[in-house]
């Protein structure tokens, strides 16, 4: 079984963006680095004619900036794919995943990952997230339930945090949740905002 580690990316030349296709869930390249947009918006005035506003995922760190583009600017699409993978295990900072594809291992860091790591269960299936065929990330799946293995009674009447506790899921790491949730209960949770949901079914 071979294995993969991130590696430094010499970038290919793809097609070139318009102003018109950079839209919600797009992907560029911005600096050599990959980009999805998340949220744009096109507005046209008589003195500057189009202008695209938006805002950029960075696919490599998470951040998130705005930036606008002109009715003349072009930019490079990103060769962003995604292959079903499998989250082995964690050894230390390092996550171990297998494509399913090729059945290489690949490994990642904590660093990279950002806040998924917390939410990774071992033999979970996820998408890897492949930038000019070298992983850079994984995919999880928007909604999960995790078990709550520990958290304080909550208080009724008690408005102090704005209604929520701090929770402790099964994975270890700590949400926040509403008051009348209590130790044991399943609660489904946003993997991308790392936000309570509702009580699982």
């Amino acid at each position: 079984m071979g294995r993969i580690r991130q590696t430094s990316r010499e970038i290919y030349p793809n097609r070139m963006l318009g102003l018109s296709d950079c839209k919600t869930g797009a992907k560029l390249v911005l600096d050599g680095e990959p980009y999805m947009v998340v949220w744009n918006q096109f507005s046209k005035t008589a003195r500057q004619g189009g202008v695209m506003k938006t805002k950029l995922k960075n696919l490599l760190t998470g951040k998130v900036m705005e930036k606008t583009f002109q009715g003349s600017d072009r930019v490079e699409e990103a060769d962003v794919v995604f292959r079903k993978a499998q989250f082995l295990y964690a050894n230390g900072d390092e996550y171990e995943f297998m494509d399913n594809e090729t059945y290489e291992t690949v490994t990642l860091s904590a660093d990279i990952l950002g806040d998924s790591a917390g939410f990774l269960v071992d033999g979970m299936n996820c998408d890897l997230q492949l930038f000019n065929g070298v992983p850079i990330n994984v995919q999880l799946q928007p909604k999960m339930t995790f078990e709550i293995t520990y958290t304080e009674p909550g208080v009724q009447g008690d408005r102090a945090n704005g209604g929520t506790k701090p929770a402790t899921i099964s994975t270890g790491k700590v949400i926040r949740v509403p008051l009348f949730v209590a130790q044991g209960d399943r609660v489904v949770v946003n993997t991308e905002s790392g936000e309570y949901v509702e009580r699982a079914k």
